[in-house]
């Protein structure tokens, strides 16, 4: 049976912009009737990814870009630099082609028309997910092949098996063939507040020094950003067994498991943060082993109302232990293992969400979990 770990997070913001719409304003939605401070789900995976890079190594991890073919001819030509560049984009898109991937030539400009540029290597239509081993791996392959044509099987064999951590929990989709997607390990939610959202607006003027110095009066610059503070609720779920089919292999599993629960927890989008430093950590973290993902945003559904006797991340943090334990008295789904993380351990309140622990600890905890449940799976 399938293996879930649900991450949660309660998580405050102050005044802050990290997650705007096209009109510059914090996106927002709908939930219970009542308009929430939002946080999409593509930004958070792109904080993860940043994040990851302190993590992992390069060769983990991979790249999205339309330019594959110039990425695999750099590594050609410093593997064998008797090889021209312009040889070596040829091979490389030649080798993408023969693995169904369609790659043009793009449109020329001002850049590419100089006398002494680069040669200008064909390109995808769209973002390419694939990880930098991959293309390392295929620099090689072209390199030993020295001008002999591949099979399809022999490209697939290198770009479609033992993907970078990144790749395999967020997958990839290409649209010419689906044989080279990738089913994402990760589902993630977007982020809503838990409070009804209050919109507001910072002023700001900016003065030119120089106009000052010569006692001019004026700004040089003046204009509104939008800003909104919520306390947040987050949700996602990693499959364990589609992470390792993905991956191909128990070690890399666990430093992806480890590395993803130590961003979920820690990373956040950086839209407009020089301006608000909302760097702020979770009120609550909540991570539960089971055999079925479960959300706990239905918590949330009737807005909470803040008060001055107690926090929005107190009142929030009650309503998810009460949505967690009602999951497990109504239908069953009792995790195998649960943990929590807060800053008053001895809340009871919070007993619900599993076992008290702390930041550094459910990392070791959570890992050695994910090896306990592969262990067992080997000798079945």
């Amino acid at each position: 049976m399938t293996t879930f770990i649900d991450f949660h997070a309660l998580q405050t913001l102050p005044p802050s912009n990290i997650n705007r719409g096209e009109d510059g304003a914090p996106k927002s939605a709908v939930f219970g009737g009542k308009r929430r401070q939002r946080i999409s789900s593509q930004a958070l995976k792109s904080a993860q990814r940043r994040d990851f890079k302190d993590l992992l190594d390069d060769s983990q991890l991979g790249i999205r870009t339309k330019q594959i073919a110039a990425e695999v001819a750099d590594r050609v030509t410093k593997l064998n630099p008797d090889v021209s560049l312009k040889d070596a984009q040829k091979r490389a898109a030649d080798a993408f082609k023969k693995a169904g991937l369609k790659l043009t030539v793009p449109k020329p400009n001002a850049k590419s028309d100089d006398e002494g540029s680069a040669p200008t290597a064909e390109q995808t239509g769209y973002l390419v997910f694939i990880g930098n081993h991959q293309l390392d791996r295929l620099a090689d392959a072209i390199v030993k092949k020295n001008g002999e044509a591949f099979s399809k099987k022999e490209v697939v064999e290198i770009i479609n098996t033992e993907h970078a951590v990144d790749v395999s929990l967020f997958g990839r989709m290409l649209a010419e063939d689906a044989s080279l997607n990738v089913d994402a390990a990760v589902q993630t939610a977007h982020a809503i507040g838990v409070t009804e959202a209050q919109p507001d607006f910072d002023f700001f003027i900016a003065v030119d020094d120089v106009s000052e110095r010569e006692e001019e009066t004026g700004a040089g610059m003046m204009g509104t950003i939008e800003m909104m503070s919520s306390t947040f609720y987050r949700y996602s779920t990693l499959n364990i067994d589609q992470l390792v089919h993905n991956l191909g292999d128990v070690e890399a599993t666990l430093r992806a498991v480890e590395a993803y629960a130590h961003t979920f927890i820690q990373s956040l989008p950086a839209g407009y943060q020089n301006s608000f430093a909302a760097h702020t950590l979770p009120d609550v973290v909540s991570v539960a082993v089971r055999k079925r993902p479960v959300s706990y945003v239905n918590a949330f559904e009737l807005a909470i109302k803040p008060d001055g006797d107690e926090s929005t991340a107190t009142k929030a943090g009650r309503a998810m232990a009460k949505e967690a334990q009602q999951v497990s008295d109504l239908y069953g789904y009792v995790p195998s293992h649960s943990w929590y993380i807060a800053p008053d351990a001895t809340n009871e309140s919070l007993n619900d969400l599993g076992e008290s622990t702390n930041f550094e600890a459910l990392i070791a905890d959570v890992s050695q979990t994910v090896a306990e449940v592969l262990n067992d799976r080997a000798g079945e």
